[in-house]
């Protein structure tokens, strides 16, 4: 695995990844979702969580 990604522009701003992330490492900002890197755990919980499918893990 590794650390999620968000596609700002597929992101709707829904914040359902901010409350599935268990490191607390997802923020919005602007409206859009953003991933701190250095605190992502490369659990995958956002991933799973986003309806638009705006989150990846590269």
């Amino acid at each position: 695995m590794s650390k999620a990604v968000v596609d700002k522009d597929s992101c709707v701003g829904c914040e359902a990844c901010v409350g599935s992330c268990p490191v607390s490492a997802i923020s919005m900002d602007e409206g859009k979702a953003h991933v701190d890197a250095d605190s992502c755990v490369e659990c995958g919980a956002c991933v799973s969580v986003c309806p638009v499918s705006a989150i990846s893990q590269d």
